[in-house]
C-alpha cells in the first residue's frame, strides 16, 4: 500500500489535489480507509477518518475538532476511477453530500450546487444521475438503520490506529 495515491477531485470549485499525506489503514476490493489530517487549518474541523466505498459511490467521513471531539459524519457522493499501472484513484466529488450528526440528525447538502454544475455543463447528465442514484442509496441505508454497518469500516480501525 505504499505506492497508492489517492487524488480528491472538485467539481465547484474546480481542482484537483494530492492527498499526499492521508494515511492507508486497509484497502481492498470494496473499501480504502484513511486517517488524515486538514489540508487547511479549519476553525473546528482538524483531522479524521475516511472510508471510500468504491462500487457504492460514497465516501464516509468521520470529522473531529482540536480537541478530538466528535463534529459529525459527514458523506460525499463520488465517482472515481482507477489506474492499476499507477495505483491511482482519481475520487470525483459529485457534489451531493450528507451529513449525520451525533444526535442522529441527517441533513441532506447542496443539492443546489449539484443542479448548478449540471446547468452550467459542469457534469453531464450520467454524472448527475449516477450522483442521485448514489445519494438514494445512501439516504436508504441511513433511513433503515444500516448507517452503522457504514461507520464500523472506520471505528475499527480507529480502535487499533495510533
Amino acid at each position: 500500500m505504499e505506492n497508492i495515491r489517492l487524488y480528491r477531485k472538485r467539481i465547484i470549485p474546480e481542482e484537483c489535489v494530492f492527498l499526499k499525506d492521508d494515511v492507508i489503514l486497509y484497502r481492498d476490493k470494496e473499501v480504502i480507509v484513511t486517517r488524515w489530517n486538514t489540508l487547511h487549518p479549519k476553525k473546528t474541523l482538524h483531522h479524521g477518518y475516511s472510508c471510500y466505498f468504491l462500487e457504492r459511490g460514497f465516501k464516509v467521513s468521520k470529522f473531529y475538532d482540536h480537541d478530538n471531539r466528535l463534529i459529525s459524519w459527514y458523506c460525499d457522493i463520488i465517482s472515481h476511477t482507477y489506474d492499476e499501472a499507477e495505483d491511482t484513484y482519481v475520487f470525483t466529488d459529485l457534489l451531493a453530500d450528507v451529513i449525520v450528526y451525533p444526535d442522529g440528525f441527517v441533513r441532506v447538502v447542496d443539492l443546489d450546487e449539484l443542479a448548478d454544475a449540471f446547468r452550467d455543463g459542469l457534469i453531464d447528465s450520467d454524472q448527475l444521475q449516477t450522483a442521485l442514484r448514489h445519494l438514494d442509496k445512501l439516504l436508504s441505508l441511513i433511513y433503515k438503520g444500516a448507517f452503522p454497518r457504514l461507520q464500523k469500516y472506520i471505528e475499527d480501525f480507529e480502535e487499533t490506529s495510533p
